[in-house]
């Protein structure tokens, strides 16, 4: 037998008793969950923290009714019984997973847990022998399907339109320091800083081969080197600016995407086509910073555009004349 299967037990084999202890440590569970939230968010948040605590209380009023009836049905010892114990139960994912989520996706977490507990309360309900038990798990059952219409009220309870729109803003700050802003510099640098060694190597060789080669070798070099020096760079803690891993891999992504965009028309086997080709796909990624910055930096298109579009001229140039000569 492989280890560890014999140790989890089917749903349908598990007692009333023990049914009603998995719904008491999965309420303690889920709790804790929210209180982690609520802290996690407390300090951008804190309107939204107050939400995830309010949960958590909800929670806490459902495993006390739990308790309550397993006391009256079996006395006070209750089962050591948890959902990794339960073939095929839901699991939760472990705190430290979300812990860097930005608030729309804990909403998101939230809205499947309530979900999930939907489900087993049905599951359990319809599994029940006893009127009082099948009665209180069908209520359970029901109360989560009505937590979104709570989550509702609790949000206009403690969001105001001033708090979401402040809430908002500071989302989406977070998510242009964490996200954009390092990805953008990484597109910029692989974009530009690729186009001398790509460029001067197809007008020295004429040799596409040789050209994807170099432009390849550069691309990811640039990226690897970009991603370890962003995430190394600044931790987050005093900046704000996220998780130093993220950073890092949006900058390196971004950068090797910048270059190897114009070095992946070098496998076209005509070197002129391939060149020809390779100068529009640069065009393109250099409008697209521009945009990019517009967009999230509220830098004027115009100056986004004429900066980018000179710095990049001016490497190509460079890349053309050193090959050329």
């Amino acid at each position: 037998m492989i280890p560890g299967f014999s140790q989890r037990r089917r749903f349908a084999d598990l007692s009333e008793q023990e049914i009603l202890a998995l719904a008491i440590s999965s309420e303690e569970d889920d709790a804790r969950i929210y209180r982690s939230y609520a802290e996690q968010l407390r300090a951008e948040f804190p309107d939204s923290a107050r939400i995830f605590d309010d949960m958590a209380a909800e929670e806490d009023e459902h495993r006390r009714r739990l308790i309550d009836r397993h006391k009256a049905r079996f006395g006070e010892v209750i089962p050591l019984i948890r959902r990794e114990h339960v073939s095929g139960f839901y699991a939760r994912r472990p705190v430290w997973l979300v812990q860097n989520l930005g608030l729309e996706r804990i909403r998101e977490e939230a809205e499947m847990m309530e979900r999930d507990a939907q489900g087993f309360y049905e599951k359990a309900a319809a599994q029940s022998q006893d009127a009082e038990t099948r009665k209180l798990l069908g209520d359970l059952a029901a109360a989560e399907a009505g937590h979104g219409q709570e989550a509702e009220r609790l949000t206009g309870a403690h969001l105001g339109e001033d708090a979401r729109d402040r809430e908002e803003r500071t989302a989406h700050r977070q998510f242009v320091l964490t996200w954009v802003q390092p990805g953008l510099a990484g597109l910029m640098d692989g974009s530009v800083s690729t186009l001398a060694p790509i460029f001067a190597t197809a007008f020295a060789t004429q040799n596409t081969w040789t050209t994807f080669l170099v432009g390849l070798a550069a691309s990811v070099g640039a990226g690897i080197s970009m991603g370890f020096t962003e995430a190394a760079s600044d931790d987050g803690a005093i900046s704000g600016r996220g998780s130093p891993v993220k950073r890092g891999i949006a900058a390196g992504v971004m950068t090797a995407v910048g270059g190897l965009g114009h070095a992946l028309p070098y496998l076209i086997p005509h070197f002129w086509t391939a060149t020809v080709i390779a100068m529009i796909v640069v065009f393109v990624e250099l409008w697209a910073i521009a945009w990019i910055q517009k967009k999230y930096m509220e830098t004027p298109f115009l100056r986004a555009a004429f900066q980018v579009v000179m710095g990049g001229a001016l490497v190509f140039g460079a890349g053309v004349l050193i090959g050329s000569g």
